[in-house]
């Protein structure tokens, strides 16, 4: 073997110093790197850093059209805070305790403000600031809960605001623009834009009773604070009360729902003139829990009448009830539809029913065993 066969081994030394001199290039290059920015600086032309406005232009016609919107129907929105009256057990001594907010509406010139009545629910007093900053002291005129709804009245001796114009929610469409004016948060007079999702809705009545029917759904943005407020069309006319939502963590999900206008036209003025509302009765006497036992025994749908109070419109109608045979109960008259509509049972039948007011004549479509006929009946006051 020669002695060229064999590769010289590169010493130690030299192997180090190559090392050493990429790490120097490297951290080199870091500094550069890090100072880039200031000899950029440095070698950029001195200014003193202003900029030129850029000419925004006109608005759009939609944004225009919104503004207006908002300035107005400001006024005639109105934050609402209410308080409840506690007693000290020591001192006797009775205070006001904050108890929630909401918003509403000025409903009239004779200072009537409509809002929820989940929003006053359990006060003991409430206060209406209006849009100007004046507060009031409110009164309690009357309230539905089976429609979530109230009236206050408050006394404005000048400057009125004005009341919001009303308008009609039988005939919304899904996709239509709407606008929610409220204090969500108690983040006061503020705007929310969207559509109208879905229509007829309905949504449990968290005080018991029957369902609240025929409600809008929205994806405006409603808050806690928005309740009670408008819901107002691109006319700026009301066509519901903001009311609820639906979302998990209780702030806005795209969500929300609405007592149409239609609702509130028909319940507002008889709590202004009596103080409640009274809906609208057959005079017959049911129970939805049997009612869905005997539909799923006899596959027929619809409002089985367990009893019909003597001199109610029902009896005058002809309309006979369950009786008690050998057998046990023996069915009665089932009402299956009104003017038309069917009924499924007994929640559907009171939505429908209130849809009339008192004196009105409606059809009702009864089945008794086989046989079906039609019988017409003058709505009495309920109970």
């Amino acid at each position: 073997m020669k002695a060229s066969d064999f590769e010289p081994v590169p010493s130690r030394d030299t192997f180090s110093r190559r090392v050493a001199v990429l790490a120097f290039w490297a951290a080199l290059l870091m500094v550069l790197w890090h100072f880039l920015p200031v000899v950029e600086a440095w070698l950029a032309p001195s200014g003193s850093g202003e900029r030129t406005v850029t000419a925004r232009g006109d608005l759009a016609e939609d944004e225009k059209a919104t503004i207006e919107l908002f300035e107005k129907s400001r006024d005639s929105v109105v934050y609402i805070s209410t308080a409840q009256l506690v007693q000290d057990v020591w001192t006797r001594n009775i205070f006001a305790v904050p108890r929630g907010t909401g918003s509403g509406f000025i409903w009239d010139d004779a200072g009537h403000v409509v809002t929820n009545f989940h929003v006053i629910e359990g006060a003991s007093e409430a206060t209406v600031k209006l849009a100007d900053g004046r507060d009031y002291k409110a009164a309690l005129v009357g309230a539905s809960p089976a429609h979530d709804i109230a009236v206050l009245r408050i006394g404005v001796g000048f400057k009125r605001p004005p009341p919001v114009p009303i308008g009609t929610s039988h005939d919304l469409k899904v996709g239509q623009k709407v606008f929610a004016i409220g204090n969500p948060f108690g983040l006061d007079w503020s705007l929310t834009t969207g559509i109208v999702s879905a229509l007829d809705r309905s949504l449990p009545n968290e005080r018991g009773g029957p369902p609240i029917e025929h409600l809008i759904q929205t994806d405006a943005a409603i808050n806690p604070g928005n309740s009670g407020g408008p819901l107002l069309d691109s006319a700026g006319r009301l066509i519901g009360i903001n009311t609820a939502i639906y979302s998990p963590s209780g702030a806005s999900a795209g969500i929300g729902f609405a007592v149409p206008v239609d609702t509130v036209r028909r319940v507002v003025p008889q709590l202004i003139k009596t103080g409640k509302y009274i809906r609208p009765a057959l005079g017959i006497e049911a129970d939805e829990l049997l009612n869905q036992r005997l539909a799923a025994l006899t596959g027929v749908k619809g409002v089985y009448v367990l009893r019909v109070q003597p001199g109610s419109a029902a009896e005058k109608a002809g309309i006979v009830g369950a009786a008690r045979g050998p057998e046990g109960l023996v069915p009665g008259d089932v009402i299956t539809a009104l003017d038309g509509t069917p009924v499924d049972g007994l929640p559907k039948l009171l939505s429908l029913l209130d849809e009339h007011q008192v004196g009105d004549v409606v059809r009702l479509t009864l089945r008794r065993g086989e046989a079906t006929r039609e019988v017409q009946v003058a709505l009495q006051p309920g109970t």
